[in-house]
């Protein structure tokens, strides 16, 4: 008889390492759902950022205020029927 509750009591703490702590365990469980959380959040940044980029290129193709606004910031030129004026300042 105690030979048998002696290989219960070592089956019972077998299967409690293995569910603890042995391979697809509880511990092991807890470790991908934090990085399942960390990697949603890194998605949810992302998508935002994705949403912010889409709407920035539907303004460039429709928008043409945009299209003069870039090409007058980054290439420094100027319309039609307009002067340009360049402002020099002495420094003393």
């Amino acid at each position: 008889m105690k030979l048998l509750w002696g290989f219960l009591l070592l089956v019972t703490v077998a299967l409690q390492f293995r569910l603890w702590i042995g391979e697809g365990g509880v511990m092991e469980v807890w470790q991908l759902q934090e990085q399942v959380d960390v990697l949603r959040a890194e998605n949810a940044e992302l998508e935002q950022r994705n949403g912010r980029l889409d709407a920035k290129v539907v303004n460039l193709k429709k928008g043409y205020d945009v299209i003069e606004e870039r090409a007058r910031l980054d290439l420094g030129m100027i319309g039609q029927n307009e002067t340009f004026f360049m402002v020099v300042s002495h420094n003393d």
